[in-house]
């Protein structure tokens, strides 16, 4: 751990579940701070403005700026101004997509764009997917923000922007390309923010299938927490499944703040 100079933290299941902190999140950031360790809370939810993000965990009493960050749509906007800067895009998303590309000045369009952008939209229905599979086929790219198929919700599971992409790419017969966990862009950008070497950064995270699989493809160290989908009695399946392992294991957010020093 000597040569890790950031940590990039998983939100759901990692530090929360819903609304509710999972024990030992607060004490774990505060912890951070106090050492001096650089961090970012990194999540695949592309809904959410970063400020919405910070304002979420500070409600729950996680000490969160916004500034520390980090959402697919930020990193989907940022892969599309780096390739086409100023480009056209139309949006099959929401708030944080919408901020995300106008902040990376980007052209949000109806008509004829550059890049179809697609992340969680629950207001997406035949007409949207008619239209999106029009441009695609013109010639516009697809990008996605993540591929989560399903997302919890307060009143149940529900689909995710994997779903939607999927329906998509049924429909246009071009596959995404794909930002979030497991896919490596997102950390990257997120240690693009930090001024590191993915190397020298840790990510943190509860899912093997998204957060450790990210941080392999990204060439980053890797901690696995029993604190959301991945357990002790499941982690074999996960690991025969994903082919990969963590670098550490930590039973809970307490482990991992004494295993971290802070």
């Amino acid at each position: 751990m000597e040569q890790i100079k950031g940590l990039l933290i998983d939100l759901d299941g990692t530090l929360y579940h819903g609304h509710k902190m999972i024990s030992g999140a607060d004490l774990l950031i505060k912890g951070l701070r106090e050492a001096g360790i650089p961090f970012l809370f990194v999540t695949n939810n592309s809904s959410r403005t970063a400020a919405n993000v910070a304002a979420h965990l500070c409600g729950m009493g996680i000490d969160a700026k916004a500034e520390e960050v980090c959402t697919s749509s930020m990193a989907a906007a940022r892969y599309i101004a780096e390739e086409s800067p100023g480009a056209a895009v139309a949006i099959l998303g929401e708030e944080g997509l919408h901020v995300a590309c106008t902040e990376a000045g980007l052209r949000i369009v109806t008509d004829s764009p550059d890049y179809v952008l697609q992340g969680i939209d629950r207001s997406f229905n035949y007409t949207s997917l008619s239209q999106a599979s029009r441009w695609i086929l013109g010639g516009a790219k697809f990008v996605l923000t993540n591929p989560d198929l399903m997302l919890p919700s307060d009143d149940g599971i529900m689909p995710g922007a994997g779903t939607i992409g999927a329906a998509i790419e049924a429909a246009s017969g071009v596959s995404p390309v794909v930002i979030g966990k497991p896919e490596s862009h997102l950390i990257k950008f997120a240690t693009d923010l930090l001024n590191i070497e993915p190397e020298h950064a840790v990510v943190v995270g509860d899912n093997m299938r998204t957060d450790i699989a990210a941080g392999v493809n990204a060439g980053c160290r890797t901690v696995l927490v029993f604190t959301g989908l991945t357990n002790a009695g499941n982690l074999d399946h996960y690991k025969n499944i994903t082919g990969i392992s963590p670098d550490e294991i930590c039973a809970d957010l307490t482990e991992l703040k004494t295993f971290l020093g802070v």
